[in-house]
C-alpha cells in the first residue's frame, strides 16, 4: 500500500479535531455520535474538505508550471473558495467559473458568503447562468482556454476536485489519521457518516478504510448521505472514484459491494434546496452542540445521521463519526431562513 509515498503539501494545521457530540448523543438515545471537524482544519479562508484533497493536488501543480488555477462550482461554492484560498496561499492566480447550480431566490446570493471570500482573495470570478451537474463542464474547459489564449498557463481542478486523479487521496490518508485518533482516544468508530455529491471525499475514505481493513482486519460501514438529489450518477461516481484511488495507492483487491454505500432519503428533489429534514438537523446541531451546519451539504449529512440513529439503522452501542466537511460561509445566503 503505497499512499504515504504520494507527496503532500502541508495545508492544514495537521490532524483535524475529533470530539463527542455528548448532548446530541443524549438527546437521539441511541448510538455514540462524535464528530471529525474539517471545518476548522485550516487557516486559509475557513478551511474546509477541499483543503484536505488539494494538498495532494499542490505538488502537481508546482511541478506543472502553472500560473493560475482553474475551476468550477456554484455560485455559493465551497471548492471554489479553497481553490481561491490555495492559490493565494501559493502566490497563484485562480480563475473560478460560478454556475447557477442552485435556485435559491436570494438578491444577495451570488455577493456574500464564499463567493465574497474568493473576490476578497484576488479570484477572477465567471458567473455562468448554467445548472447544476456533477460531470465536467464546458464552461470550465472555455476559462481553461481562455487562460491559456491570454498567456496564462493554467491547472485545472474540476469540481470538488472529484475527477482529479488525485482527487480521492486526502481523505484515504484521512482514514489513517482518524485510526490515529481512535488510539489517542480510547474508542472505536465503527460507522462513519459523510455527505457525497462530486464523491472523492467519500471515495477517498472508502479506499483509506479498505486498505485500513487489510492491515487491520477491523471493518467499518462507511455511510455517504446523497446531498446531490442525482443518486444513481452520485453512485456512480463514488465507485469509480473509490475503485481508482483504491488502484493508485495499491490496495491489492478490488473494492467489495458492501464497501460502497451512498444512501437516499435527504437530499430533497433539488441539489442545495433544504427540506424539513435538513433544517431540523441544523437546529439540532445548533441548539445541542453550537455546531453550525449549512444547508447544502452539512445540514443534508447531519440529517441523516439523525435518522439513521434514530430508526436503529445505526444501532445502539455503536460509535459512529460524522465527518463536518465544512461550508458554514454558504449560510449568509440562506440568512432567509432563520430571519
Amino acid at each position: 500500500m503505497k499512499l504515504h509515498e504520494f507527496p503532500r503539501y502541508p495545508l492544514t494545521f495537521g490532524p483535524s479535531p475529533v470530539h463527542r457530540l455528548s448532548r446530541l448523543t443524549r438527546h437521539l438515545g441511541g448510538a455514540d455520535i462524535w464528530a471529525k471537524r474539517e471545518d476548522v482544519n485550516s487557516g486559509l479562508a475557513y478551511g474546509g474538505n477541499k483543503v484536505r484533497k488539494l494538498e495532494y493536488i499542490v505538488p502537481d501543480v508546482l511541478a506543472s508550471g502553472a500560473d493560475t488555477l482553474v475551476s468550477i462550482g456554484g455560485v455559493q461554492s465551497n471548492h471554489t473558495r479553497q481553490v481561491a484560498a490555495v492559490a493565494a496561499h501559493l502566490g497563484l492566480k485562480a480563475c473560478l467559473v460560478q454556475e447557477e447550480w442552485v435556485p435559491w431566490d436570494d438578491p444577495v446570493n451570488d455577493k456574500v458568503g464564499n463567493i465574497l471570500l474568493s473576490r476578497m482573495m484576488g479570484a477572477d470570478i465567471r458567473l455562468d447562468p448554467s445548472g447544476f451537474d456533477i460531470g465536467i463542464r464546458r464552461s470550465w474547459e472555455d476559462a481553461l482556454r481562455e487562460v491559456e489564449a491570454t498567456g496564462g498557463t493554467p491547472y485545472p481542478i474540476p469540481a470538488g476536485a472529484s475527477e482529479h486523479r488525485l482527487g480521492g487521496l486526502g481523505f484515504a490518508n484521512w482514514a489513517f489519521e482518524v485510526a490515529e485518533q481512535e488510539k489517542a482516544l480510547g474508542v472505536h468508530f465503527d460507522t462513519i457518516v459523510v455527505c457525497t455529491v462530486t464523491g472523492s471525499t467519500h471515495a477517498g475514505m472508502i479506499a483509506g478504510f479498505a486498505a485500513l481493513e487489510d492491515l487491520t482486519g477491523v471493518r467499518r460501514r462507511v455511510l455517504g448521505i446523497d446531498a446531490s438529489a442525482t443518486l444513481s450518477r452520485t453512485t456512480d461516481q463514488v465507485t469509480r472514484i473509490a475503485r481508482h484511488t483504491a488502484e493508485l495507492v495499491e490496495l491489492g483487491r478490488d473494492l467489495r459491494d458492501d464497501e460502497i454505500q451512498v444512501l437516499d432519503g435527504w437530499a430533497g428533489e433539488r441539489y442545495g434546496i433544504p427540506v424539513d429534514s435538513t433544517l431540523e438537523a441544523m437546529r439540532l446541531g445548533a441548539e445541542l452542540e453550537a455546531m453550525i451546519t449549512d444547508p447544502v451539504y452539512e445540514g443534508k449529512s447531519l440529517a441523516g445521521l439523525v435518522d439513521l440513529v434514530r430508526g436503529g439503522e445505526i444501532p445502539a452501542g455503536s460509535s459512529v463519526l460524522y465527518a463536518h466537511l465544512g461550508g458554514q460561509p454558504a449560510l449568509n445566503a440562506y440568512h432567509s431562513l432563520w430571519s
